[in-house]
């Protein structure tokens, strides 16, 4: 898999305290097709948008907040740019930061996705793809899956718009076999591993 050295963004929110617990860094993907009705980031779905960044330097801006012990992967949607995501995941997650993605897909479509890693005439941009969805969703604590549905929408709710979302412990998903959602709890600013 070709190792990505830039991300198209449409901004970042560098000290964010509604995308995930604690204090976050929140990096905002350009480009989106699931054309949510009410979506808050409208601006983010054409793919041609938004800018062009190094990875290398977004994480170090990432890393340079100290007081961040986490980064949000939201957008847009982390899972149409899967390559430049997954490799941002995987070095804030090397760093000692927990990771939560934000998509409009869900948990289970993504899976079925994966399912053609398994076919050995599937074309290598195709491969590439998925391979990095596979990393991205390996990577991610949480996954906050489903689209925003207007109708459902509630402000009540916590870390996501509306209430057919799921935040999804994706370490405990897997460990047992089932989806388990990601329970809730208080967290306090704990020394980072960087101090």
């Amino acid at each position: 898999m070709t190792v990505p050295t830039t991300i198209r963004l449409y901004g970042t929110v560098t000290d964010s305290i509604v995308d995930g617990p604690g204090l976050r860094f929140s990096v905002f993907v350009q480009g989106c097709t699931h054309g949510c009705p009410g979506c808050h980031n409208p601006e983010s779905w054409p793919f041609e948008g938004g800018t062009e960044e190094s990875i290398d330097e977004l994480v170090k801006r990432v890393l340079g907040n100290k007081l961040c012990t986490g980064v949000t992967l939201s957008g847009g949607d982390p899972f149409q740019q899967p390559q430049a995501s997954a490799e941002v995941a995987r070095r804030v997650k090397a760093a000692g930061r927990n990771v939560w993605t934000y998509t409009g897909y869900l948990y289970e479509d993504l899976l079925r996705q994966l399912e053609a890693l398994g076919n050995s005439d599937l074309p290598p941009e195709e491969r590439d793809r998925l391979e990095a969805v596979r990393d991205l969703l390996a990577l991610s604590d949480v996954l906050v899956d489903g689209p925003f549905v207007q109708s459902k929408r509630s402000l009540e709710l916590k870390y996501c718009g509306s209430s057919n979302q799921r935040l999804i412990d994706l370490a405990q998903t897997r460990a047992q076999g089932r989806v388990v959602l990601w329970q809730d709890y208080d967290v306090f600013p704990t020394k980072p591993p960087s101090w």
